[in-house]
C-alpha cells in the first residue's frame, strides 16, 4: 500500500466525558483483576537503573476481555512493548483491519498499538488515553504499569511529560467534519471530484458509528432477488400497502407506480421476490409513519442501488445473498463480509491512504463554523487534543458529518417528544458515548440552520443486557430473522419477530425486567456448529467466551432450556410447537410473516437482549442535494450534511439498514453538491 502524509494526532486528553471503546456511555476505570505474570530473565539484576532487565507479561481487564502485554526492560530503559492478546472493538480499542486481516493505520491508531509506541518512545507511562478509547487506553497502561513493578521499577520515575505541538491551521477545498461513514463517504466522492479534503475527527480514530454497526444495508438487488421465492404472506405485505387510502397526491402518484409494477409482475407469473425502488421507498416512507419528507425517502431509496455499486467499486464486499435485516422489513438487506462495520471503514480508510488530496486529523475537536460576512460557510474552529484552538479553512464548502445525539441524555431527554416513549434518561445507548452527542447540531443551529423530527427518536432490541452494546451475537446470524424467535422469562413469545423496530422495542419493555431472549434451534440453513473451536461471534468472540460469561444460554432440550431460563417447561414447548405450526401454515398469532424453519433440534441457544437508545432520526434540515437549510428552507452556502446529523430522511421509524445506506447515499452526494455548487 502506497504511504501518503496524514495528520494524525493520536493521543487525547483523557477527560472524564471522554468517549470508550464501547458503543455506550460507559467511562470508567477498567476493573484490574487478578494478574497471570510471569518473568522470562534475559540478564542478571542490573545496578543503578533501578530495574532488573528482561522480559515481563501482565494482563488486565479491557472493554471485552483481558488484554495481555508483554514488555520487555533493561535495567534503565523500557525496550519494547507489546499487546499480546486482545478482545477489543476493531477499529476502536483494537486495530482496524482490512478482508486480509493486515493492520490498517491511515485512519488513526488504536490504544493496543498507539500506546505501546509512545510509552517506548517517550520512556514513561504518562501518555493520554485515546480519544473514544478510555477503557482500552486504561487496560493497556496498567499492564505496562505492572510488568515495570515486576521488574522493580519505581514507577514515579517513569511520568516523564510527553511533548505536545500545537495544531496548526489547515486550509482545503472541503472541510468535512466527523470521520465516520457518511464522512468518508463524503471526503472520497469530494477527492474523486478533484478536491483537496481534510477530514476533521475528535475520536483517536476514524470510524464512528458505522464501526460497530450492524453492516447491513438495503437496496433492490434483482440478481439476488432472483435467488429468493416470494411467499403468500410477504405478498400480503405489499398488498395491504396498495391498498391504502393515499394522504396526499405525492403518496397517491407513488402508490400507482408501485401498483403498476405489481400488476405487471402478477401477470408475468413470477415466483421470485418483487422489489423496485419505487416499493421501496415507499415501504420506507409508510413505515417512518409518512413523517418524513418523502422527495428525501425517494433519494436514498433510488440512489441505493448506485450507492452499492460505488463502495463496492471502492473494494468493499457483501455476501452474494440477501435476507431481512432487524426491522428491514423486506429481504433486500445485504450483509456484510467483515464483522461489524469494520468492512465499510477500512474500504474506505484503504482508499484515503491512496488519495494525496485527503488529510485527516484525529482527537481534534470541531467547536464552530465560520462564515463570512454574507453568512457563507468558510472553514470551521477546532481545538486539538492539548485544547489548542486552530482553523481549517474551506475554500469550497463544509460538509457536516458528526452523527446523532443518542448519547447525550440531556438532548435526548429535551427533544423526547413524541409521546411514543417515556422517561428514557436511564435506558442504554448502542451507541458510542464519544460520537453521538449531537454536537453538528449544535453548530450549525449556531449558523441559523433549521431542524427537522427533532422528535423522532429510535430504540433498537438489540442490545446486550450487560452495556447496550451490539455485540456478544449468538451463532446464528443476528441480521436474519427467519430462523429466530423472541421468548420473554415466562418462555413465551409476546411480538412478531419481522416487525417494526418500534413496536418491537415498545413490546419489550412491557416484558418482565424489559428484556428477552433471542431463542434458536440447530436447524435450517446456515448453521453453525457451536462446538466448532475455531468458530467466533460477529464481533470476535468465541463460544465459550458468550456462555461462559453470561451473553449465551446454552441447552441440549427445550426442558433443560425452560431449567436455565426458569421459566415452565411445558410453557416452553408449547411455544416452540405454536410457532412451528405456523411455518407449516397456521396463522401466526402476532401476524408474523417471514418464515423458512421449523424449531425443533438441540442444541438450543438463548440469547437476552435489550431495548437501547439506537438512531435519532431528527436533525438538520437538508434538500435532496444535501444542502443544509435554514428555518425558511433557503441553502445555507457553504454548508451541507450526510448521515444521522440530518433529520427528514426516515421519518418516526427508521427500517433496519437504511442507516447505512444513508451514509453512502448522502455522504457521496455531499460531496459531488460542493463540488458542483462551487463550479
Amino acid at each position: 500500500m502506497k504511504k501518503k502524509r496524514l495528520l494524525l494526532t493520536g493521543l487525547c486528553v483523557a477527560l472524564s466525558a471522554a468517549g470508550c471503546s464501547s458503543p455506550t456511555a460507559e467511562t470508567a476505570a477498567p476493573e484490574t483483576t487478578a494478574q497471570e505474570t510471569t518473568v522470562q530473565e534475559t540478564a542478571a539484576e542490573g545496578a543503578g537503573g533501578g530495574m532488573k532487565a528482561g522480559t515481563y507479561t501482565a494482563s488486565t481487564q479491557g472493554m471485552n476481555d483481558k488484554v495481555e502485554v508483554s514488555v520487555e526492560v533493561s535495567e534503565d530503559a523500557i525496550i519494547s512493548v507489546d499487546v499480546t492478546k486482545e478482545s477489543e472493538t476493531p477499529g476502536i480499542g483494537g486495530p482496524l483491519k482490512n478482508a486480509a486481516g493486515e493492520e490498517l493505520y491511515e485512519g488513526g491508531k488504536t490504544p493496543v498499538t498507539l500506546i505501546p509506541e509512545q510509552i517506548v518512545e517517550y520512556q514513561t507511562l504518562n501518555v493520554d488515553a485515546v480519544t473514544g478509547a478510555t477503557i482500552t487506553s486504561a487496560a493497556v497502561k496498567k499492564a505496562v504499569e505492572d510488568c515495570l513493578t515486576q521488574a522493580g521499577a519505581n514507577l514515579d520515575d517513569w511520568q516523564a511529560e510527553v511533548p505536545a505541538e500545537a495544531q496548526a491551521d489547515q486550509s482545503a477545498d472541503v472541510v468535512v467534519v466527523g470521520g465516520g461513514g457518511a464522512g468518508l463517504a463524503a471526503a472520497i466522492s469530494a477527492a474523486e471530484g478533484g478536491a483537496s479534503v481534510v477530514v476533521v475527527e475528535k475520536n483517536g480514530s476514524v470510524g464512528g458509528d458505522t464501526l460497530v454497526c450492524g453492516a447491513i444495508y438495503n437496496t433492490p438487488n434483482e440478481a439476488l432477488q432472483s435467488q429468493v421465492t416470494m411467499t403468500d404472506a410477504v405478498k400480503a405485505t405489499i398488498e395491504s400497502a396498495l391498498a391504502e387510502e393515499p394522504v396526499d397526491e405525492a403518496h397517491a402518484a407513488l402508490q400507482k407506480e408501485v401498483q403498476a409494477q405489481w400488476d405487471e409482475y402478477k401477470a408475468s407469473g413470477r415466483t421470485d421476490l418483487f422489489d423496485t425502488k419505487e416499493w421501496y421507498a415507499l415501504q420506507t416512507w409508510i413505515n417512518g409513519d409518512k413523517v418524513a419528507d418523502l422527495d428525501l425517502v425517494k433519494t436514498l431509496c433510488y440512489d441505493s442501488y448506485d450507492g452499492l455499486e460505488w463502495i463496492e467499486s471502492l473494494g468493499m464486499e457483501f455476501s452474494d445473498v440477501i435476507g431481512q435485516g432487524a426491522g428491514a422489513l423486506w429481504q433486500r438487506t445485504h450483509t456484510s463480509t467483515m464483522q461489524m462495520g469494520t468492512g465499510f471503514m477500512s474500504t474506505y480508510v484503504e482508499q484515503i491512504a491512496e488519495n494525496d488530496k485527503i488529510t485527516i486529523l484525529t482527537s481534534s475537536t470541531a467547536e464552530k463554523l465560520v462564515q463570512d460576512a454574507d453568512g457563507r460557510v468558510v472553514g470551521v474552529v477546532c481545538k486539538d487534543k492539548a485544547g489548542n484552538e486552530f482553523t481549517v479553512d474551506a475554500g469550497m464548502g463544509v460538509v457536516l458529518a458528526t452523527g446523532g445525539f443518542a448519547a447525550n441524555s440531556k438532548m435526548v431527554q429535551e427533544y423526547n417528544t413524541s409521546g411514543k416513549w417515556n422517561d428514557l434518561s436511564k435506558v442504554m445507548t448502542t451507541n458510542r458515548f464519544s460520537s453521538s452527542q449531537g454536537d453538528g447540531i449544535t453548530m450549525a443551529l449556531e449558523a441559523g440552520a433549521g431542524l427537522t423530527d427533532m422528535e423522532q427518536i429510535q430504540l433498537l432490541y438489540l442490545g446486550n443486557v450487560k452495556d447496550g452494546q451490539l455485540t456478544k451475537y449468538p451463532p446464528r446470524d443476528v441480521n436474519g430473522t427467519d430462523q429466530i424467535i423472541f421468548i420473554n422469562k415466562e418462555g413465551e413469545r409476546f411480538v412478531r419477530e419481522d416487525g417494526r423496530r418500534d413496536e418491537i422495542c415498545l413490546a419489550v419493555m412491557g416484558q418482565t425486567d424489559s428484556m428477552f431472549y433471542m431463542l434458536e434451534s440447530a436447524d435450517g440453513p446456515g448453521y453453525v456448529d457451536i462446538a466448532d473451536p475455531e468458530w467466533r461471534s460477529a464481533d470476535g468472540f468465541t463460544f465459550d467466551y458468550l456462555e461462559e460469561n453470561g451473553y449465551i444460554l446454552v441447552a441440549d432440550t427445550l426442558d433443560e432450556m425452560a431449567e436455565k431460563l426458569g421459566c415452565d417447561a411445558d410453557t416452553l414447548k408449547a411455544t416452540v410447537d405454536n410457532f412451528n405450526a405456523s411455518v407449516d401454515g397456521a396463522a401466526d398469532e402476532f401476524g408474523r410473516t417471514l418464515y423458512t424453519t421449523k424449531l425443533e433440534n438441540g442444541p438450543w441457544v438463548a440469547t437476552a437482549r435489550q431495548a437501547c437508545i439506537h438512531h435519532t432520526m431528527g436533525g438538520v434540515s437538508i434538500d435532496t442535494e444535501a444542502r443544509v437549510l435554514d428555518e425558511s428552507g433557503a441553502p445555507i452556502a457553504g454548508l451541507y450534511a450526510a448521515g444521522e446529523v440530518t433529520g427528514g430522511i426516515h421519518g418516526a421509524n427508521r427500517l433496519g439498514g437504511n442507516a447505512v445506506v444513508d451514509t453512502v447515499v448522502f455522504g457521496k452526494l455531499a460531496g459531488e453538491t460542493v463540488i458542483a455548487d462551487a463550479k
